[in-house]
């Protein structure tokens, strides 16, 4: 029994001569691997996002539901992101 499925598939142009310069360097051995290897990269960003989310947001969301003194204003983050752009700006 085959582990292995055939697909077709449609790329731009841009896609296209990536996946053939990866094959073309040596890199992969055909476009197949590329593309699998692709899916494997997506699958792990995946994975990492809902990490973060069930980690991360998730309880921090939950937090400020409970005690939602903590919440910082909208007003507040944008003005101290502008400062801290500003900060880096003169440090660069």
């Amino acid at each position: 029994m085959r582990t292995t499925r055939q697909f077709s598939i449609t790329l731009t142009h841009e896609m296209a001569e990536m996946v053939r310069a990866k094959v073309q360097s040596g890199e992969y051995a055909s476009e197949s691997e590329v593309v699998r290897d692709g899916l494997r990269a997506l699958r792990a960003h995946e994975r990492a996002l809902d990490a973060w989310l069930q980690n991360e947001v998730a309880p921090a969301y939950d937090a400020m539901k409970a005690n939602p003194a903590r919440a910082v204003s909208a007003k507040k983050v944008r003005a101290s992101l502008a400062a801290a752009h500003k900060s880096s700006r003169k440090a660069g």
